[in-house]
Parts: C-alpha cells; structure tokens; sequence
C-alpha cells in the first residue's frame, strides 16, 4: 500500500496541471501552462524541474520509509 501512495504522487502532480488549468485556479499547474503557451522557457524548465524533485523526494521517503514498517527489511551495515 505505501508503495502505491508514492505513486500517486506523480498523478497528483499531474493532475494538478489539469485541475488549474480547468478551474483557473492560481498555482504552479496554470503557471505552467500560461509559461509554455508564452514560451517562458525558463520557467518552464524550472516547474518540471521543481515537479521532478517532488516525485523524486517522495519515492525517497517511501523507500527508507519500508525499513521503518517492514521488518524483513534490513539495510546492512558494514
């Protein structure tokens, strides 16, 4: 179950660019959309940047999270 809840995370951050740019609602989903439409290149560059380090440090937390709830796993000391 954690694994699938980070995830989800990606699809939350993707779904974020969808739902802003629906409602029009202010945040870093319309921002990129009002960037690439523009052609703001640097923030566009920034902004998935910025969602790739999200997604990244959210599989980082499920994965030392499993040593914490699972005790089968060991990470080994040496």
């Amino acid at each position: 179950m954690l694994t699938i809840v980070g995830l989800q995370i990606g699809a939350i951050i993707g779904g974020a660019f969808v739902v802003e740019s629906i409602f029009l609602w202010p945040g870093i989903g319309q921002l990129a959309v009002t960037s690439m439409l523009s052609k703001d290149y640097p923030a566009v560059q920034g902004i998935v940047l910025l969602s790739a380090f999200a997604y990244m440090g959210a599989n980082l937390l499920v994965d030392v999270s499993y040593a914490f709830l699972d005790p089968r796993i060991r990470f080994n000391k040496k």
